[in-house]
């Protein structure tokens, strides 16, 4: 019985295979994804950029991590062979610094409003903390500086005598 299952596994995996090859040998030029290349290659940029690059392509400065992430030669660098680098590769190749996803405005909302929410809280916090339902201890002689032994440097705030001026 256990034969039986064997040998029908075994064909049902010998079909799927043979489906496989025969799709991938029918693949035409028309299916295969091309490789993406990056816009432009060169730009018309001023005259007046770095002297020493001299008849060097000059490149956007745009991030590889903006590119697609398939359709390269080299996935790791999204890029072709071939293909001249930048004048700063190590900034804008995908190992330099994020892209930042969300652009400055919006960002800049979000965190106002996350801000706002912070100090609004405080302020009803503050506005609902009830006050403290007992008057402050107070003690005559300023403190009791003489009576407990301390020092004249370290005195309690004086408070004024109110029995006195009536």
């Amino acid at each position: 019985m256990s034969s039986s299952l064997a040998v029908a596994r075994r064909a049902a995996l010998q079909a799927r295979a043979a489906v496989r090859v025969r799709h991938y040998a029918n693949i035409t030029a028309a299916e295969t994804p091309a490789p993406t290349t990056p816009a432009p290659l060169t730009t018309t940029l001023p005259d007046d950029g770095d002297p020493q690059l001299g008849d060097y392509p000059r490149l956007p400065f745009v991030s590889k991590q903006q590119r697609p992430a398939r359709g390269w030669e080299d996935f790791q660098f999204r890029r072709n062979f071939g293909e001249p680098l930048h004048e700063q590769e190590e900034v804008l190749s995908v190992w330099g610094p994020d892209v930042p996803v969300v652009p400055g405005p919006t960002a800049l909302r979000w965190f106002s409003i996350a801000a706002l929410g912070f100090v609004s809280f405080g302020v009803l916090v503050n506005y609902v903390h009830p006050e403290i339902p007992a008057v402050r201890r107070e003690y005559p002689f300023s403190g009791l500086v003489s009576e407990l032994g301390s020092l004249e440097a370290n005195k309690a705030r004086e408070e004024p005598d109110t029995e006195a001026d009536e």
